[in-house]
């Protein structure tokens, strides 16, 4: 199997369970904050480019899914990327 064969399957199932992380009221405005904060562009820039993946029309690389993948992920119940980070939870919580 080729390896854009073996990754199609990983990047579905990533796209199914991000679009339900980012469906959440908040949760695209709160990524696009930290992805901008810590990767440059501006948060506008980075909405459209994850609608854009979602959507299917770009491919993201491996390391942005990663990079995703930690920011999304919830130390606790009811936690929030940002909660999770200094410097955002002193200027928006």
């Amino acid at each position: 199997m080729s390896a854009e064969g073996m990754r199609k399957p990983y990047l579905d199932a990533w796209l199914k369970r991000t679009g339900r992380e980012l469906s959440v009221s908040g949760r695209l405005s709160e990524l696009v904050l930290i992805l901008s904060r810590k990767k440059g562009r501006t948060p506008d820039e980075w909405r459209e480019y994850l609608q854009r993946i979602l959507r299917r029309e770009e491919d993201p690389g491996f390391e942005l899914l990663t990079e995703i993948d930690s920011i999304l992920a919830r130390p606790g119940k009811g936690s929030s990327p940002a909660a999770a980070d200094p410097e955002l939870s002193d200027r928006w919580f």
